[in-house]
């Protein structure tokens, strides 16, 4: 009788992962994507944004404030993409990276890659800019499954205005503003 028990128990147990798993994957399949601005212009996006605050990632683990990424259009029509963060010495880290525009109706989605091999970049990952002021003075960044999530600036700091508007917008994209952390520019 206890192997009999045991059996089922394990059976119950297995059929309510299952069913978990399903309802999961379609909970997955119905979530609406964020939606991007309706246009960007790159003349006016490029140069360099200060983070204000991201979702924390595992390729910035290692930073600990005065966060920026700058862009520049390229002959090609891509941008160069040079992220800075101060890490745990001290010391300025870089990484570069190369952007390439996907959706040339809007611009505003793009992929980017940080790993060039024999000048082949490896994988993109999605860049989509969700959020934009309309003097290009601060941005949303996210993606479609909203893993990663960052709020840029022009200026090392945001007012409390530009910032409730920025969450604002993060919340009605389907981020939850709590998942972000603020980033120091002070250092």
């Amino acid at each position: 009788m206890k192997n009999y028990n045991f059996f089922l128990l394990i059976f119950v147990f297995l059929n309510i992962v299952f069913i978990h798993s399903i309802i999961a994957q379609e909970n997955k399949s119905t979530m609406v994507e964020p939606s991007v601005v309706d246009s960007v212009d790159l003349t006016k996006y490029i140069g360099t944004w200060y983070e204000i605050a991201k979702i924390p990632n595992s390729f910035q683990d290692h930073c600990t404030g005065n966060t920026t990424a700058t862009y520049h259009i390229r002959e090609d029509g891509r941008l160069d993409v040079i992220n800075r963060c101060m890490d745990e010495d001290g010391e300025m880290d870089e990484a570069t990276g190369i952007a390439r525009v996907v959706d040339l109706k809007s611009n505003a989605k793009l992929e980017v890659s940080f790993v060039r091999i024999f000048g082949i970049s490896l994988f993109w990952g999605d860049y989509w800019i969700i959020g934009l002021e309309k003097n290009y003075h601060y941005a949303l960044v996210g993606n479609p499954s909203r893993k990663y999530g960052w709020i840029l600036c022009r200026d090392k700091q945001m007012s409390a205005e530009d910032l409730e508007q920025a969450y604002t917008i993060l919340r009605k994209q389907g981020y939850n503003p709590e998942d972000f952390e603020t980033t120091d520019q002070s250092l």
